[in-house]
C-alpha cells in the first residue's frame, strides 16, 4: 500500500491518478480528502500532518509514503514524530516533497531551514528515501484565475523576470517512479524545474493563448505586491518570495536535468500546463 499525503493538492491529486493507473493500491489522505475528486477504488482517510498521531491509523500496513512537506504550515510539523509514526506503521520507503529553497535559500528560515529540518528527519530515519526539490509551481498562477475569468487581466510584480517553473504533473510522475521503483532512487535528491525560464508576462500570454482570447498583463510594484501578499502569508515568507521572484540567484535560474533524467523525456512547458488547465481560467 502506498499512502499519499497532501492528496488534494496539485501534486497529490496527480500522483494518486498515476499510481492507480499503474495498478497500485493507494490510500489518499489530507484534511479534506473526503471532498476531493479522486479515482474510484482509492481509500480516503482524513488526517492532518500537524497532528502526527492522526496519521497512525492511515499508515498502518503501508509500505511506502509520499510525504508532502506541509507547505505554509511546514513550521508547525514535528518531523521526527512523523517519521516515527511511519516506521511504526511498517513504512519502508519515503518520498519527500521538499523545496528547492533548501539549497538555494539555505539561510532563510521560511524557505530553507524548515524544509531542511524535515529532510534531515527523513534522511536519518533508517528508511529508504528520496527527496524531491521543486522550484516554483506552474499551478501557483491559479491565483490569477478569478481576475482572468472576470476581466481577462493578470496583475503581478516583476513582469519580465523569468523562472523555470515546474509542472506539478511532472513532480507527481517523478514521485510515482521513486515510490514504485524504490532502490534505484534510494538516497537521491532530485531538483525539479521546467525546461525554460518563463516570465509572468509570458505566462499571462500563454493563458490567453489557451483561452483563445488576449489576457492583459498589469505590472505591480514590489510594495503593491507585498501589501497584497501580507493578507494571507507571514512577512518573512512574503519578503523571501519577492526576493526570489524579483532577483533570483543563479541556482534558482538553473534548468535542472533531473526531470528528464528520471522520466526519459523533457519536462512540460508552462504553455502546456496552461492548455491542460484552461478551464480554471474560463
Amino acid at each position: 500500500m502506498i499512502v499519499v499525503t497532501g492528496a488534494t493538492g496539485n501534486v497529490g491529486r496527480s500522483l494518486v491518478r498515476i499510481l492507480v493507473g499503474a495498478g497500485e493500491p493507494v490510500t489518499a489522505t489530507s484534511r479534506s480528502v473526503g471532498e476531493a475528486e479522486l479515482p474510484q477504488g482509492v481509500l480516503r482517510r482524513a488526517a492532518d500532518l500537524i497532528d502526527a498521531e492522526s496519521l497512525r491509523p492511515v499508515l498502518d500496513g503501508a509500505d511506502a509514503l509520499f510525504l508532502q512537506n506541509g507547505g505554509p504550515s511546514a513550521h508547525r510539523l514535528d518531523p521526527a514524530h512523523l517519521v516515527d509514526v511511519a516506521k511504526a506503521g511498517g513504512v519502508r520507503r519515503i518520498v519527500l516533497l521538499s523545496s528547492q529553497g533548501v539549497a538555494t535559500r539555505a539561510d532563510s528560515a521560511s524557505h530553507g531551514e524548515v524544509a531542511r529540518s524535515i529532510e534531515d528527519a527523513v534522511r536519518q530515519s533508517g528508511l529508504e528515501w528520496a527527496v524531491l526539490r521543486p522550484g516554483g509551481f506552474a499551478s501557483n498562477t491559479y491565483a490569477w484565475a478569478e481576475s482572468v475569468r472576470t476581466t481577462r487581466t493578470v496583475t503581478a510584480p516583476f513582469g519580465d523576470v523569468g523562472l523555470p517553473v515546474v509542472d506539478p504533473d511532472d513532480i507527481a510522475a517523478v514521485a510515482a517512479l521513486a515510490l514504485r521503483a524504490g532502490g534505484q532512487h534510494a538516497g537521491r535528491v532530485y531538483e525539479l524545474t521546467g525546461p525554460a525560464a518563463v516570465t509572468p508576462r509570458q505566462q499571462a500570454a500563454a493563458i490567453g493563448a489557451a483561452l483563445g482570447e488576449p489576457v492583459r498583463f498589469i505590472e505591480q510594484s514590489r510594495d503593491e505586491a507585498r501589501a497584497q501578499m501580507l493578507r494571507f502569508m507571514p512577512e518573512p515568507v512574503v519578503d523571501t518570495t519577492l526576493d526570489i521572484l524579483g532577483e533570483p540567484n543563479p541556482a534558482e535560474l538553473r534548468i535542472s536535468p533531473d526531470t528528464e533524467l528520471v522520466l526519459g523525456r523533457a519536462p512540460g512547458t508552462y504553455a502546456g500546463w496552461a492548455e491542460r488547465n484552461a478551464a480554471a481560467f474560463r
